[in-house]
C-alpha cells in the first residue's frame, strides 16, 4: 500500500493538526510517525542530560495518548528510539512512502534534522505546515525581516490587524483496529532518575483538555488569573497550560477558542484578555526566533552586546542546587529540581540573579530550564532568557530584581519559601527575605546555623548587581 506519514515532533494531538488533515485528504494509507531522537538524550557539554526526567516523562505520557487517539481513528503510531533521518529511510524500505507531512520548526536543530530526512528520501514529496503560532505567520502584515524589535509594538499591530484562525476539526477515521508499539521507558532514554509519584501536570492532549476545563470552567479561576498569576504556591495561581503548548498537546489556536467560550458565557474581563496576552508573547518569541535564527543562542544575544560573562562552575552549581542563601531563588530552584515546573515570577528572579549578581553565562542557565522544565520551548525559553540577561528584546538599561524585596512582596508569609526550604520553617516571615543575615542568636533560636544548616549567601545583593551593571554599561557603550 501506498502511504502518507505524518511526522509528529512538537504537535502530539490530532486536533486542529493540519498535517493530519492533509494526510487524511490524500486519500492513501495514513502512517504516523514518532522518533525518540538520541540526540536529544545526551548531555550537554555542561554535564547534565538535555531532557531531564520530568520533561521526558511528560513527553512519554504525551506518546502514550497520541497514540490511543490515533488508534481511535484507526491510525497506527510507529515509535522507536533512533534519529529521524533513520528511522524513516529504514521505514521506507518496508512501506511505500509517497508523502510526508510534518509542521515547521524554527530552530537550527530541528531544521537540520528535517534537512537529512530529505536527503536521505528524495523520492517522497515534503509537505510542511505552521501549526505553532495563535497568528498564523501567513496572515501577518509584515514580513519576518520587518518583525518589530519591541513587543508592544507587534501587539497593537497584530491586535489591530490580524484575527485568528477557527481551530481545525479532527478527521474522520475508521474502525480499523490498529497494533500499538509499547513508549520506550525513561531507562531505555538513558534516564535513571524516578519521576514524581504526583507530577504537576501529566501529559498529552486529552490532560490538556481536561486542565482547560477545570481550570477555566470548573474552578472559574480564568475570571482572575491577572490577578493570581505571579503566585508561585498553588497550583491554580496560573493556567497550567504552558506544558501542552510546548509539546503541541494543545494548539494555541483551541485556548484561545476556548477562552471565546468563556468569555461568551462567563465574562470578558482584564484577566481573560491576559491570557491571550500571554499566547502573543509565545507567538512573539516564536517569530523573533525566525528573524534572528541561531543569534537568540549566542553569548551576546540578538543585540550581540560584549558582556564578559562568567562561566564559574561552583557559582552555577549553588544556583542550580538552590543554595544561594538567598531564599526566593533557592526555593524556585529546589522546586524545578523536584516538579519541572516553577512559576514565571521564579524564572524571572532566578534567571535576573544567575546573571545580574552572580554575572554567570546566561546560556548555561538556559540550557538547565532545557534540561528541567516541562513546558521547555526553545524560541521561548531562550527569547526570556536573552530578555532578562539584558542581551534580547524589549531590553531596558540593566533591568535587575531585587529577589529580597519580590520574595516579600510575592511571599509575603513566606509560605512558598518554607515549603521548598523547610529547614527556614521555624524562622518568622519578616526574617526569610532579608538583606540582612540572622544574627548568631536567631539562628540558634530557630535552629538554622548559616553555612551548616542553610546557605549563606553567596554575594552581596547590591555590590554584586552594581558590579555587573557597570560591565554592562562598559558592553553597551563599546557597542
Amino acid at each position: 500500500m501506498d502511504y502518507s506519514v505524518v511526522w509528529f515532533r512538537h504537535d502530539l494531538r490530532v486536533t486542529d493538526h493540519e498535517p493530519l488533515v492533509q494526510a487524511v485528504a490524500s486519500g492513501l494509507e495514513v502512517m504516523g510517525v514518532y522518533c525518540f531522537d538520541p540526540r536529544e538524550f545526551t548531555k550537554t557539554k555542561y554535564g547534565f542530560l538535555k531532557t531531564g526526567v520530568h520533561r521526558a516523562q511528560f513527553l512519554r505520557e504525551s506518546i502514550a495518548d497520541l497514540q490511543n487517539s490515533l488508534a481511535k481513528l484507526g491510525y497506527p503510531l510507529h515509535i522507536e528510539i533512533g534519529e529521524p533521518e533513520v528511522v524513516l529511510k529504514k521505514l521506507a524500505k518496508v512501506h511505500t512512502i509517497k508523502k510526508i507531512f510534518y509542521s515547521v520548526e524554527v530552530a537550527s536543530e530541528e531544521m537540520a534534522v528535517e534537512n537529512a530526512v530529505k536527503k536521505q528520501l528524495p523520492h517522497v514529496t515534503f509537505h510542511a505546515y505552521d501549526t505553532h503560532n495563535l497568528i498564523h505567520p501567513a496572515d501577518l502584515p509584515f514580513s519576518i525581516s520587518q518583525l518589530p524589535d519591541v513587543f508592544t509594538q507587534f501587539r497593537k499591530i497584530v491586535e489591530k490587524q490580524c484575527v485568528v484562525r477557527t481551530p481545525l476539526d479532527c478527521p474522520k477515521g475508521s474502525t480499523k483496529e490498529v497494533e500499538k508499539i509499547p513508549i520506550p521507558t525513561l531507562q531505555e532514554l538513558g534516564i535513571h532518575e524516578t519521576p514524581p509519584a504526583q507530577p504537576i501536570e501529566h501529559g498529552g492532549e486529552q490532560a490538556g483538555l481536561q486542565r482547560i476545563q477545570s481550570y477555566f470552567f470548573d474552578q472559574d479561576a480564568l475570571c482572575v488569573y491577572k490577578e493570581t498569576r505571579n503566585g508561585m504556591l498553588r497550583r491554580d495561581d496560573s493556567s497550567k497550560l504552558s506544558s501542552y503548548l510546548a509539546y503541541g498537546c494543545l494548539s494555541p489556536r483551541t485556548i484561545y477558542a476556548e477562552i471565546q467560550r468563556y468569555e461568551k458565557s462567563r465574562i470578558k474581563n482584564r484577566s481573560t484578555y491576559w491570557l491571550f496576552f500571554e499566547l502573543l508573547w509565545r507567538d512573539y518569541f516564536s517569530l523573533v526566533h525566525r528573524k534572528y535564527g541561531n543569534r537568540l543562542f549566542q553569548a551576546g544575544g540578538i543585540d550581540d552586546l560584549a558582556i564578559p560573562w562568567s562561566q564559574d562552575e561552583g557559582l552555577f552549581e549553588k544556583w542550580l542546587q538552590g543554595e544561594t542563601g538567598y531564599p526566593l531563588v533557592d526555593a524556585n530552584m529546589k522546586e524545578l529540581q523536584q516538579t519541572g515546573y516553577m512559576s514565571n515570577r521564579g524564572r524571572q528572579n532566578v534567571a535576573s540573579f544567575l546573571t545580574k549578581n552572580l554575572g554567570i553565562d546566561w546560556r548555561m542557565g538556559a540550557a538547565w530550564f532545557e534540561s528541567q522544565l516541562i513546558d521547555y520551548d526553545v524560541s521561548s525559553n531562550y527569547g526570556n532568557w536573552c530578555y532578562v540577561a539584558g542581551v534580547g528584546n524589549d531590553a531596558r538599561e540593566f533591568r535587575v530584581f531585587n529577589v529580597a524585596k519580590q520574595g516579600k512582596d510575592y511571599d509575603p508569609k513566606a509560605q512558598y519559601a518554607k515549603r521548598w526550604l523547610p529547614i527556614l520553617k521555624d524562622v518568622p516571615a519578616h526574617r526569610v527575605y532579608t538583606t540582612e543575615p540572622l544574627t548568631d542568636d536567631e539562628q540558634k533560636q530557630y535552629g538554622v546555623i548559616l553555612g551548616i544548616d542553610y546557605a549563606a549567601p553567596i554575594v552581596d545583593l547590591f555590590s554584586s548587581a552594581n558590579e555587573q551593571k557597570q560591565k554592562y554599561l562598559r558592553a553597551v557603550k563599546k557597542d
